[in-house]
């Protein structure tokens, strides 16, 4: 028996099907069917690319947090005149 495969699981695309990569999805973001404050089909639809075996989750999550530190740094620019910062 090989202890390491029991302790680890790999969530690369290589080493997991498109149901294993489906239901890591679902398992991670919850219910996914419930969409109450409207944010899930958007978080679902984000997640589609590594689903489909195109995108590592890796690859989709430092792209949605260059996005939202380059929003953020936007804003933080945008709010000021400088002179509080």
């Amino acid at each position: 028996m090989d202890y390491r495969k029991e302790v680890y699981m790999s969530y690369l695309i290589k080493d997991t099907t498109r149901e294993e990569r489906e239901k890591i999805v679902a398992e991670s973001l919850g219910n996914i069917e419930a969409n109450c404050d409207g944010c899930m089909p958007g978080l679902a639809e984000m997640y589609q690319d590594y689903i489909d075996g195109k995108k590592e989750l890796r690859e989709i999550n430092m792209e949605f947090n260059a996005r939202y530190v380059k929003d953020n740094d936007m804003e933080v620019r945008g709010s000021s005149c400088g002179m509080g910062l």
